[in-house]
C-alpha cells in the first residue's frame, strides 16, 4: 500500500445521531456525518445487532452439515451453515464488539450442538468479518468444524423451524452458481473452509 493511501483523511466525524429505534433486537439509527470538506450530510441509517458465528461443519465422511429455515427478509427458506448470537460464557449476550475468541468458538458449539445435535473436536477460527459494513457495526465470527458427529437431537429457539440437510462440496458449489445458496457471508464462510 502507497504512503499516500494510508495519509489520506477518510474518517467522516459524527454531528449526531438519532436512535429511530432501541430495543433488545436492533438499534436502528439516523446519523448526521461532517465530511473532510466541511459538508455536513444527513441522513446516513446505521443499525447495531449482535455478533453472530457461521460454523462449516462437516462430518466424517466430508459432507457440509447445512440448515434450511426461512428467511423473513428475502421471505424464503433458505440453505446454509448454523450460525446464531454470541452470548459471554455467563450467556449474557455481547452487545458491544469486543468478543473474546473464546465466547465466539464457545457460541460457535453451541449453535452447532443446538440447530443439528452435532459436535466436533476439530475447530478452526477462519476469519472474523463485518457483516455489512455500509449499514451495520456487527461482526461476524467464521468456524470450521471437522469430522463432526451425530450425538444429540435439536434443541431449537421456540421462534426457530430448522431442518438439518447434508450437501457434498460439489453439491454446495452447484447451488451457490444456482442462486440457492444465498447467505453472502456463508458463502465466504464456505470457500474460506476449501481452502
Amino acid at each position: 500500500m502507497s504512503s499516500n493511501r494510508k495519509q489520506e483523511p477518510l474518517v467522516w466525524e459524527e454531528v449526531h445521531t438519532e436512535h429511530i429505534v432501541e430495543d433488545e433486537w436492533i438499534d436502528f439509527r439516523k446519523t448526521a456525518w461532517r465530511f473532510r470538506d466541511g459538508r455536513v450530510i444527513e441522513p446516513f441509517y446505521s443499525y447495531s445487532r449482535k455478533n453472530y458465528v457461521v460454523v462449516v461443519a462437516t462430518d466424517p465422511e466430508g459432507n457440509y452439515i447445512c440448515v434450511r429455515q426461512f428467511r423473513q427478509g428475502i421471505r424464503k427458506v433458505t440453505t446454509e451453515l448454523p450460525a446464531g448470537a454470541i452470548e459471554h460464557r455467563d450467556n449474557r449476550e455481547c452487545e458491544d464488539n469486543n468478543v473474546s475468541e473464546s465466547d465466539a468458538l464457545a457460541a460457535a458449539k453451541r449453535e452447532l450442538l443446538e440447530e443439528t445435535g452435532y459436535e466436533s473436536d476439530e475447530w478452526r477460527h477462519l476469519i472474523t468479518i463485518p457483516a455489512n459494513a455500509t449499514i451495520a457495526d456487527n461482526y461476524a465470527f467464521i468456524f470450521e468444524a471437522r469430522h463432526c458427529r451425530k450425538v444429540s437431537g435439536q434443541s431449537l429457539d421456540e421462534n426457530e423451524f430448522i431442518r438439518i440437510e447434508k450437501y457434498s462440496g460439489e453439491e454446495i458449489w452447484q447451488m451457490i452458481n444456482a442462486g440457492d445458496f444465498e447467505q453472502a457471508v456463508h458463502i465466504v464462510a464456505w470457500m474460506m473452509s476449501r481452502q
